[in-house]
């Protein structure tokens, strides 16, 4: 009888815990909900209902693995109780009105694979703490009013396939450490203020398919190891002060589709440049002489 009523315990106890999750991680949301405006969402919370049923909050093993908000009308600031979400892997929070910083506790979550907080009003920095997240794959922060420089450990996120950072106010050089990215395949930081020259060594970058720097304040010669990109399917350099022959290197990039130098100072018979490119769709340059005009290559030609 005894070994019966044990049974049925613990039969009740795996009922009643099913779908539950942490005191902490519970607080956690409740907190963001609260510092975003929750009731004012477009999927409001019942925070009396259970967890698993509260939109965009997916639980696996009583944890909280993955948040995803976006289109819902947030407002307000990331709380620091964020950082206590310690399973989440996937937080993403695209297109709302979220400002202030982003909150340097967003280290402790070191399963996060995936971080999308773009098209939001965050500024500040981008907080050091990011670069600790080993299992980081994705790291999307475009269209916010982020300032400051690119963390010179970014680096240190070995995983990283894409790092979009475009449109924002991001000053200083684009760090060395970049070149230690090998995993990456997209690298969009357009729009912001950055200066200096390309890292030297981008030949370590080989699954490299997009690369975008539009739009900023670099200069300098293009580097030769550019060439060495044999997965690059995009490479965007225009409104910079590049200058300089286009390194000849560049004819082994056999997959290039899209190809933008326009608004710089190189040299050389850039028509004819385009035209080594047996796959290129989209050939922009521009007359570097002053009182030049954008020049577009018609690829069939």
């Amino acid at each position: 009888m005894k070994a019966f009523k044990l049974t049925i315990s613990l039969f009740l106890m795996t009922i009643f815990s099913f779908g539950q999750i942490s005191t902490q991680e519970k607080n956690a949301l409740i907190e963001l909900c609260n510092s975003t405006n929750g009731e004012a969402w477009l999927n409001p919370w019942d925070i009396d209902s259970p967890v698993d049923t509260w939109h965009g909050v997916k639980i696996v093993d009583n944890k909280v693995v993955s948040l995803n908000l976006d289109f819902n009308n947030l407002v307000g600031v990331l709380p620091m109780e964020i950082g206590d979400l310690i399973h989440l892997e996937h937080l993403s929070l695209f297109r709302n009105s979220i400002s202030g910083p982003i909150p340097a506790s967003i280290g402790r979550l070191t399963a996060l694979k995936e971080i999308n907080l773009a098209f939001n009003k965050l500024h500040g920095t981008i907080p050091e703490e990011v670069t600790t997240l080993s299992s980081l794959e994705s790291l999307q922060l475009f269209m916010n009013e982020l300032s400051g420089q690119i963390p010179n450990k970014i680096g240190n996120l070995s995983k990283l396939k894409t790092l979009e950072l475009y449109n924002n106010n991001l000053s200083g050089s684009i760090p060395q450490s970049v070149e230690n990215l090998t995993n990456l395949q997209t690298l969009v930081i357009s729009s912001n203020t950055l200066t200096g020259k390309l890292p030297s060594n981008l030949s370590q970058l080989k699954n490299l398919k997009s690369l975008s720097v539009f739009d900023n304040q670099l200069l300098g010669t293009i580097p030769e190891s550019i060439g060495e990109l044999s997965n690059l399917e995009e490479l965007v350099l225009s409104n910079n002060a590049f200058y300089g022959d286009l390194p000849s290197q560049m004819v082994k990039l056999s997959k290039l589709k899209v190809l933008l130098i326009g608004n710089n100072g190189f040299k050389g018979e850039l028509a004819q440049f385009g035209k080594q490119f047996p796959n290129l769709i989209e050939f922009d340059y521009q007359n570097t002489k002053p009182g030049g005009t954008l020049a577009t290559l018609d690829i069939e030609d």
